[in-house]
């Protein structure tokens, strides 16, 4: 049944018949090719640079809208923005997340943007981790 092709009255003689696939750099003989082992080598895929989001403490931004930063643009918990909040208020910095550069970079410009729509100077920046 694996034969669609070929009718009920031609025959093929499955020894003398050339391989169906033939990978690029082998030939359809068998003699050549007997007694070879076949590798597949993959490529490791480089994983991305990550990156720290890092909140930046300052005298008038609310720790109220700190925690409102960290729960919209982070998806942080209210626990988890508490700690947060409080870290960047007693240390003058915190880290908020770590991801890829991009997404890094979208969180950090949504967080001030939101904070000068709310006339607060709220910074963050990013380093690698």
């Amino acid at each position: 049944m694996h034969n669609l092709f070929i009718s009920n009255s031609s025959s093929i003689d499955e020894e003398k018949a050339p391989p169906i696939f033939k990978p690029i750099g082998q030939s359809n003989t068998r003699e050549e090719n007997e007694g070879d082992v076949s590798t597949i080598t993959k490529d490791k895929v480089k994983r991305p640079t990550l990156y720290k989001v890092l909140m930046h403490n300052d005298d008038y931004t609310t720790m109220e809208f700190v925690v409102f930063v960290l729960q919209t643009v982070f998806g942080k918990t209210n626990e988890e923005a508490h700690a947060i909040m409080l870290k960047v208020h007693i240390d003058g910095m915190g880290v908020c997340g770590i991801y890829t550069y991009e997404v890094a970079e979208t969180k950090v410009n949504k967080v001030e943007k939101l904070a000068r729509q709310n006339s607060h100077p709220l910074r963050c920046s990013l380093e690698p981790d």
